[in-house]
């Protein structure tokens, strides 16, 4: 074994033995506590495999060098462990402040029209990347983060069961998809983390927040994800929004036509009724 390969394995034991002295440290009964209610999918998640301490998978040497390298981001006691929902205030007064995050790509088609209506529209989302995803498209993330949107770390593959999986994978999940997202743009920040299918658990949100990423889940869903119809879709972004809401869309993971159709009567929709366009809250509870 390598001197390197020693001081890998040694960073990546450190990182997960930091997780849980965190989750000690709060109190938070890490694998046994029930699932927290949430109105919105995006809720902590365990299970009895998530206590044990490997995962075997064929990335993990790739997981010890993204926590050998990334290690507690700059500001990162500030930011809260809690799922945010909210989108934080804008400071116009008006109450009427909404995020809008885009999930699941980047995507050769669907990405580029996302953001060519965002920017019609003078608005900026939180793009949630799948970070295998990321490397195949790299340009899109920069085109992405060139329009002055928010990066978020979407895990690196996608699996929807990882709340399921050793706490050493899902720090794989996370920190190998933040540092794909990274190579891909350098220099620009990744400020949130969100579980594929909104399935958090207390290590993963604390592993999230170590790293300098806020835990984001929603707090609307026109589960446009499954194609249930433009009108469908914009009834359910429409109907009785809540308090700064964060809405949830995708531009990846399949066709995405209805997506963009929806986005484009949405958006001066709300702009029409006085909503400030912000990113979900990041650093207030």
């Amino acid at each position: 074994m390598t001197s390197s390969s020693v001081r890998r394995r040694r960073a990546g034991s450190a990182a997960v033995a930091a997780v849980l002295g965190l989750l000690a440290a709060a109190g938070a009964p890490a694998f046994t506590a029930p699932a927290l209610a949430a109105t919105d999918g995006s809720t902590d998640r365990s299970s009895a495999a998530a206590s044990s301490g490997s995962s075997g998978s064929s990335r993990s040497a790739g997981a010890s060098r993204s926590s050998g390298s990334s290690g507690s981001a700059p500001g990162a006691a500030a930011i809260p462990q809690g799922i945010s929902r909210l989108a934080q205030g804008s400071g116009s007064g008006s109450g009427r402040d909404i995020a809008i995050t885009i999930d699941d790509g980047p995507d050769p088609r669907w990405t580029p029209q996302v953001l060519q209506v965002l920017r019609q529209h003078h608005v900026k989302a939180t793009f949630c990347i799948v970070g295998t995803r990321a490397q195949k498209y790299p340009e899109l993330v920069r085109a992405v983060a060139a329009d002055g949107h928010q990066l978020c770390d979407h895990s690196a593959d996608h699996d929807v069961t990882m709340d399921h999986k050793p706490v050493a994978y899902q720090q794989q999940q996370i920190l190998d998809g933040k540092a794909m997202i990274e190579k891909a743009v350098p220099g620009v920040a990744v400020t949130y983390y969100r579980a594929p299918g909104g399935a958090f658990t207390p290590a993963s949100r604390a592993i999230a927040a170590a790293n300098g990423m806020r835990p984001l889940g929603w707090s609307v869903d026109p589960k446009d994800w499954s194609r249930p119809g433009l009108p469908a879709i914009v009834s359910a972004v429409e109907n009785e929004l809540p308090e700064r809401p964060t809405v949830l869309f995708h531009d990846g993971g399949g066709d995405r036509s209805e997506t963009v159709a929806a986005l484009k009567q949405y958006l001066p929709w709300l702009t029409a009724r006085g909503y400030t366009f912000t990113f979900p809250a990041r650093t207030t509870p």
